[in-house]
């Protein structure tokens, strides 16, 4: 009697009563019944397992490529699980590296530059009870040192910091999240390996995680987003979350407060540009989590139906339905555009000058709303470009135009420009114009400039004259809201030279050599740019 009181002051569990994993029954399934077409299967996942099964090792394809094969679909991404360590996949491959910390995994390259694939190969892992893991107080930020030596460690919410005990397979499907994701195809026998019922499940269209929902989002509350992700991804199919799997999920929300910043950044973007960015909003207001989740994201749920953002989202899904690269940049600077664009007219309006106006609207949004987990780099100074060359845009005459196709971020802020005009912030025929210059000729883009030289040149000789008539006032508001002519003769926002901003006849200019022509033309319409 005394050792159980002991034992439960203490937390421990009596003698015997210890509950067991459900590791389930292993199940080997033909293709006569799960009927996988081999032809979707991508050959560099073939020739992974293949190399490894010749080294002597288990090898499968694994997780969300066998749930899409499952129901017909290509997979986009591949991953192989194995019972060789990662040291021992490296040491098979040419071009493998070794990544991450929490779960040490190899990605084997194949090709290179924008046309490279990653096989990602992950290593059978044994089933641990959290409760005997090492504890620390802290994150994986400021418990770095402590963990550095640890292959099983928790947080004290029982968050998992470090998973790097390795073991048979039964043990690593019980560690995976839903019952669709955690079966195991070998393309060379054609077999599916089963043993939590995930054909089944595929069959019903369910959503299922495998063990205590609430337990699992413990673990890794992450696991919330992809609940959310998978079940816009696989609604058009009919999939449901199962109740008992979307039943925690509000009440788990709070855990996300301790995931890394970094990490709920690319889980957003995941959410957004996978294909699906439409229907996870949907999921995330029908499942009661549209606020809370990630700062940014909420902006994202907030502003989806307005026309702006919800056409830069839509055109997000379509790239990627057609297998088109997408760029974050893009459509964060489409979600912030509002914020930007408000800014900016306030200081307009308070008598600064429009390029640092513009310049300090845009530093005044990165501080509210992205913070430093982009870290200031790529991310932002694409969003910044974009922005920046806007008012540009209004520019026709002089070398303006010339110079513009030339930049490197041309494709992608013309992209965002004619989104604006489609959504009714400018008129269309200033996007229609840049489209066909960027697509013309340096002899017809000479004819295109002069042309909107001329036509300026006659509104001015039409305007009203004598001391009576007043200088008609430039608008403050730096973006036009659908009365703005594509043959407007305002003053440029960031005149290349004062000669071309007066209506001075057009000097004599050497020809530019059409080198951007080819690369501006791009697809018509509207669409991000992978950049």
């Amino acid at each position: 009697m005394i050792k159980k009181f002991i034992d439960k002051l203490l937390g421990k569990s009596p003698a015997g009563t210890s509950k067991k994993p459900q590791f389930g029954k292993r199940v080997e399934i033909p293709v006569s019944v799960h009927g996988i077409d081999p032809s979707l299967v991508d050959e560099r996942a073939v020739n992974v397992v293949r190399t490894l099964k010749q080294a002597g090792f288990e090898a499968y394809v694994v997780g969300g490529a066998v749930r899409d094969l499952l129901v017909g679909l290509r997979p986009k991404d591949f991953d192989v699980a194995t019972n060789a360590t990662p040291e021992q996949v490296k040491g098979l491959f040419r071009r493998a590296f070794i990544i991450g910390r929490r779960f040490r995994i190899v990605h084997v390259v194949y090709g290179r530059g924008r046309e490279h694939e990653v096989i990602e190969v992950s290593t059978f892992r044994a089933y641990l009870d959290n409760a005997a893991a090492e504890q620390v107080a802290g994150n994986e930020r400021t418990s770095k040192s402590e963990l550095a030596g640890m292959k099983h460690a928790v947080d004290s919410t029982g968050r998992v910091l470090r998973d790097n005990v390795w073991g048979p397979q039964e043990e690593d499907a019980v560690r995976r999240d839903f019952t669709i994701n955690a079966m195991y195809y070998d393309p060379e026998t054609q077999i599916v390996v089963d043993y939590h019922h995930g054909l089944k499940d595929s069959k019903s269209r369910t959503l299922r995680m495998i063990g205590d929902a609430a337990t699992r989002y413990r673990e890794d509350p992450v696991r919330i987003i992809r609940a959310v992700r998978f079940a816009a991804k696989l609604s058009p199919l009919g999939f449901k979350l199962e109740p008992k799997t979307a039943g925690p999920l509000v009440k788990s929300q709070k855990l996300l407060n301790d995931v890394p910043q970094s990490r709920l950044f690319d889980e957003m973007l995941k959410l957004l540009q996978t294909g699906h960015a439409l229907a996870s909003i949907e999921q995330l207001k029908v499942l009661g989590l549209a606020t809370g989740i990630y700062p940014l994201l909420d902006v994202v749920v907030e502003r989806g139906e307005q026309p702006f953002v919800a056409a830069a989202l839509k055109d997000t899904d379509r790239r990627v339905g057609e297998g088109k690269p997408v760029a974050p940049s893009f459509l964060l600077a489409c979600v912030l555009w509002a914020d930007v664009r408000d800014g900016w007219a306030q200081r307009l309006q308070s008598g600064q000058h429009s390029h640092p106006a513009l310049q300090d609207a845009i530093e005044d949004v990165f501080h509210a709303r992205i913070g430093d987990v982009s870290g200031r780099g790529k991310l932002a100074g694409d969003m910044r470009e974009i922005w920046l060359m806007q008012p540009r845009f209004d520019k026709r005459v002089g070398s303006t135009p010339f110079g513009m196709v030339e930049q490197p971020r041309f494709r992608a802020s013309f992209d965002f420009m004619r989104l604006r005009a489609d959504a009714g912030e400018i008129d269309e025929t200033l996007a229609d114009w840049w489209q066909e210059f960027s697509m013309a000729s340096d002899e017809v883009r000479q004819d295109m400039v002069d042309q909107v030289r001329a036509e300026q040149q006659q509104q001015r000789k039409q305007a009203p004259k004598g001391p009576r008539a007043a200088k008609p006032a430039r608008d403050p508001r730096p973006i036009p809201t659908g009365s703005q002519s594509g043959d407007q003769s305002s003053e440029p926002e960031f005149p290349e030279s004062a000669a071309d901003s007066t209506g001075d006849a057009p000097r004599k200019r050497r020809r530019r050599r059409r080198g951007g022509a080819a690369r501006g033309a791009g697809e018509g319409g509207s669409a991000p740019s992978a950049g």
